[in-house]
């Protein structure tokens, strides 16, 4: 049997002040290109036999740092579309909505382009 290894990506500038990110495509700071190489050792010993990863240039780098070779791109595993929430932080978010939940309340809409994303639309997708 095989196992399942989830990798978040590295640090990005809003990963680091927490902002909520999706289809903003930010790169790795630093940190998040050392976190990236600490996974190389943790790795190595693994029999992976199938990379996905999200098209984000930061989990597409963060793949690349930890050694997993051939990593297949798959556009179901973007992130959640925060929608009207993309770049804010959740404490500027309950200024104006002050029990404000992700996993219960969604997101507000955003542009035609990036709507936003209920916490059933990721799970159908995911």
């Amino acid at each position: 049997m095989g196992e399942l290894i989830l990798i978040r990506h590295g640090e990005t500038e809003w990963s680091r002040s927490g902002q909520h990110t999706s289809y903003t495509d930010l790169p790795l700071t630093a940190t998040g290109e050392r976190q990236a190489r600490a996974l190389v050792p943790l790795l190595a010993d693994r029999n992976i036999g199938l990379t996905l990863v999200s098209p984000s240039i930061r989990a597409r780098r963060t793949a690349e740092l930890a050694g997993l070779h051939a990593p297949r791109v798959t556009p179901e595993l973007r992130e959640w579309d925060y929608g009207g929430y993309e770049g804010i932080t959740t404490q500027a978010i309950r200024r104006t909505r002050p029990f404000w939940n992700l996993w219960t309340d969604g997101v507000d809409p955003g542009s035609d382009e990036h709507p936003g994303e209920s916490p059933a639309d990721v799970g159908q997708r995911a």
